[in-house]
């Protein structure tokens, strides 16, 4: 070996040196906070530094290696413990994937995008008010929070599917849902040991609500059953998914996860058109809804003034009479952590809205909304259907329960990101390729035409006066 090809050697070493020195740093800190140094939850801290700390090593060779590496994070919901600051590992993930995607991602963003961005950005300006009218440090910053769960996860998800990674994404949120769907399996199979067959809040690989895990596999399962032919998923592989986490949905007994995975299903079904798959969704909705419907009425007939249902009447009351004192900007965003005589969470949206934001911020809200699924409805359905079935099934869950939760904002708008992000990676390759969907509108005599026999000569119209 020649001098010189020693020199290019410990030339090529040492401009990677500082990569494995951060690398090294990042693993000492991690093990630091692993050992518990007075720091709670030292273990998922530890794996969030180190999860970054990859993903900047790896950012040289592959630019949205932290975004990636943050899409499974998106799925977690433990507390971190670093600076005293209550954040969850989600939030933290979102964080620092959005500043991945801005500084290396491409934001020329197609039509429907900047429909989705400019939406969100009028309710923000709507809830700004309150921001205002009530200045206190949690209002702050759960504004900037809310931004941040849908504005922020249409980002980073365009940015991923702009950029041809959809499927990897869509594996790595699958996988995560599968140590959900375990965790709940083997939590209900614990239950079960000891005569317990009652709802079952995973206690692995970390505790859940029933809520949160069931909206999760609901998310997940809508995707393995779309499973569009732009992400390249084995149907094979996405239909065994499919059944787990449908049976780790059925397990947690979450009747707002599966109000909004059945919605969802059922308005894909019947966008397709797809007669032969109406009855498999009938019947897996009908007994789900009849067991949703049962239990509420078993709630009423208990007389339990502490079961869910008389909670949520005894909560509506109250929220109501409250925002009564403050009607059109609200008493500000999280108002419950501040004010002493309502420290309790809103059941449903559109009221937590109402409390938070006042007349003001729900109508910014509702419009919202209305803009967005509109909007989604209107892309072609080939990108556009997983985008709206998610984002769909996240306000119907959110019709029995607060919205602006975590990852059960973020996981949606985070997918619908992708879809728009990959359509315009299509339409960059193929410009003949439509954003919007295209309806072509028939005259009477095409319609006639496409009309069954037995249906034109039943109206007395025959097809052979068009011939």
């Amino acid at each position: 070996m020649g001098t010189g090809t020693v020199r290019s050697r410990l030339g090529e070493l040492w401009a990677d040196a500082w990569r494995w020195c951060l690398f090294a740093l990042g693993v000492v800190f991690a093990v630091y906070l692993l050992l518990d140094r007075g720091i709670p939850n030292g273990a998922v801290a530890a794996s969030v530094v180190a999860a970054l700390t990859v993903g900047v090593v790896l950012t040289a060779s592959e630019p949205l290696a932290i975004a990636l590496m943050a899409t499974p994070a998106l799925l977690v919901t433990e507390r971190l413990g670093l600076g005293g600051a209550d954040l969850t590992v989600s939030d933290a993930a979102l964080a620092a994937a959005l500043g991945a995607a801005v500084l290396l991602g491409k934001h020329t963003y197609s039509p429907p995008m900047r429909v989705m961005l400019w939406a969100n950005l009028g309710y923000q300006f709507a809830s700004l008010l309150t921001v205002i009218v009530n200045p206190y440090v949690q209002n702050t910053v759960e504004w900037v929070h809310a931004w941040l769960l849908v504005s922020g996860a249409l980002i980073v998800g365009w940015v991923i599917g702009r950029a041809g990674r959809a499927r990897l994404a869509f594996i790595l949120i699958l996988g995560a849902t599968g140590v959900i769907a375990a965790g709940t399996f083997g939590t209900a199979i614990g239950h079960a040991l000891h005569g317990e067959f009652g709802a079952v809040y995973p206690i692995w690989p970390w505790p859940m609500h029933k809520n949160f895990a069931g909206g999760m596999l609901g998310f997940a399962a809508f995707i393995a059953y779309v499973n569009p032919d732009w992400a390249r998923i084995d149907r094979r592989w996405a239909r065994g998914a499919f059944v787990v986490f449908l049976l780790a949905l059925l397990l947690t007994q979450s009747r707002q996860a599966g109000i909004g995975l059945a919605l969802a299903l059922l308005v894909h079904t019947l966008r397709r058109g797809a007669a032969k798959h109406i009855v498999l969704i009938i019947v897996l909705a009908v007994p789900g809804i009849f067991l949703v419907v049962q239990s509420v009425f078993e709630q009423i007939d208990s007389q339990n003034r502490f079961n869910s249902f008389y909670q949520r009447v005894d909560w509506l009351r109250e929220v109501y009479a409250f925002w009564k004192h403050s009607p059109v900007f609200g008493h500000g965003l999280r108002y419950w952590y501040v004010q002493p005589g309502a420290n309790f969470q809103p059941p449903q949206a559109e009221v937590e809205v109402l409390a938070s934001t006042g007349i003001v911020g729900l109508i910014g809200f509702i419009a919202m909304w209305a803009v967005m699924l509109i909007a989604l409805w209107r892309v072609a359905p080939r990108f556009g259907m997983l985008a709206f079935g998610l984002v769909f099934a996240r306000i119907a869950q959110a019709q029995f329960d607060l919205f602006w939760v975590a990852a059960q904002v973020s996981v949606p708008f985070f997918v619908a990101g992708i879809c728009l992000g990959a359509q315009a990676l299509a339409h960059e390759h193929d410009p003949t390729q439509p954003f919007w969907e295209i309806r072509e509108k028939k005259s009477r005599r095409d319609r006639d035409l496409d009309l069954p026999e037995r249906v034109l000569v039943r109206s007395g119209v025959r097809r052979a006066q068009h011939i």
